[in-house]
């Protein structure tokens, strides 16, 4: 059953590959890529990440703030 599944994959990502390269190639058979799409892609995921570590960043410092409060006896030394 295992051998089924991975002949499957396999099927599939050569059939994604195959779909990927005739669809990145030009007539003149070099790699015409679109890059102001990928630039635009990493921008936009570049400013998600900012935008979304400004807002947790107070959060998340108050949540290790009190989570090292709440931790007692580090340290040691503690005893009678």
């Amino acid at each position: 059953m295992g051998r089924r599944i991975g002949q499957t994959l396999k099927a599939r990502w050569l059939a994604w590959r195959s779909a990927i390269h005739t669809t990145s190639v030009g007539g003149d058979g070099r790699d015409r890529g679109d890059v102001p799409g990928w630039v635009m892609i990493t921008v936009m995921t570049a400013a998600l990440v900012v935008a979304i570590a400004t807002l947790a960043t107070p959060a998340l410092q108050n949540l290790f703030t009190s989570a090292i409060n709440s931790v007692s006896g580090v340290g040691g030394g503690g005893g009678g």
